[in-house]
């Protein structure tokens, strides 16, 4: 870890190998980005054969692409996590691959906590070939707004940083872009669940690894603010008496430069001018 770092990466390796004990009773999270990323991936008409998968909690991913004739090397944050699929413990801004090793990257789930996002991105295109795809998800800006809002009213006038700084879309397409991507898109969608109540939540978050790994984490909240943030979050109920808590999941794709590739047409080559194009037929 260096002074400059945001997350603690032994921890953020230690908790990601805590979960995996139980992580099937709360790994519905990572199996909505895994669906969706499958499903991009199906409509790529390019044969990728060869992928580094990062972010393997289970075998599910792996056993996925596996069938759809892929080559997959895994990688992981944490130890125990990359050696059950026999892969590689690896922090995604200091990844041990050469240069074009592989036809396509997935990253699964664990962008939201690394340090070093640019620089990820960054190596994640030089390990592709040219013509390859990176895919990745992972929760951005809008994340729990429920819960962090419970926190912040438990503790009163001095809240700590219980959730961490969040990557909107918009940084998320122009990040794709700065790191050397052709085609870069960035999207998102919202998952809502519903709880009971926010201690629920909370142990869903830990199950799958997603608790604070901050370097600067504040003490732990002391009873009477957790007492005064579940009812705060409790408050937020619908009639049913259920709080729905809100996760934003940023898509991103992008290519390694190829000449193949399309390009837009040369500035001025058009043969015909926008106005004549918009003018109404008879």
């Amino acid at each position: 870890m260096t002074n400059a770092d945001i997350f603690d990466r032994a921890l953020r390796a230690r908790r990601r190998d805590r979960m995996l004990a139980r992580f099937a009773d709360h790994d519905f999270l990572y199996r909505a980005m895994l669906d969706e990323l499958l499903d991009r991936l199906a409509d790529v008409q390019r044969d990728l054969q060869e992928v580094l998968l990062i972010g393997c909690p289970d075998g599910s991913a792996r056993t996925a692409l596996e069938a759809m004739g892929k080559r997959v090397v895994c990688a992981d944050p944490g130890f125990a996590a990359a050696r059950a699929q026999g892969g590689v413990q690896a922090d995604e801004d200091a990844l041990p691959f050469a240069d074009e090793s592989f036809d396509l990257v997935i990253a699964c789930g664990t962008l939201d906590s690394v340090n070093d996002l640019p620089g990820a991105l960054i190596l994640m295109r030089r390990i592709l070939r040219p013509d390859g795809l990176m895919l990745a998800a992972f929760t951005g800006a809008g994340t729990l707004p429920r819960l962090r809002a419970a926190l912040m009213a438990g503790e009163g006038e001095r809240p700590g940083q219980h959730i961490h700084p969040q990557v909107d879309v918009r940084s998320a397409g122009d990040l794709l872009s700065r790191a050397g991507f052709t085609m870069p898109v960035a999207d998102s969608d919202m998952l809502t669940v519903r709880y009971g109540d926010m201690l629920r939540l909370m142990h869903d978050l830990r199950g799958m690894g997603a608790g604070n790994v901050l370097t600067s984490r504040p003490p732990a909240l002391r009873r009477e603010a957790l007492i005064g943030a579940a009812q705060h979050f409790a408050a937020a109920a619908d009639a049913d008496g259920r709080t729905g808590e809100q996760m934003a999941i940023l898509y991103l794709s992008g290519w390694k430069h190829d000449p193949s590739q399309p390009r837009p047409a040369r500035r001025g080559s058009a043969t015909v001018s926008l106005a004549d194009a918009l003018k109404p037929r008879h």
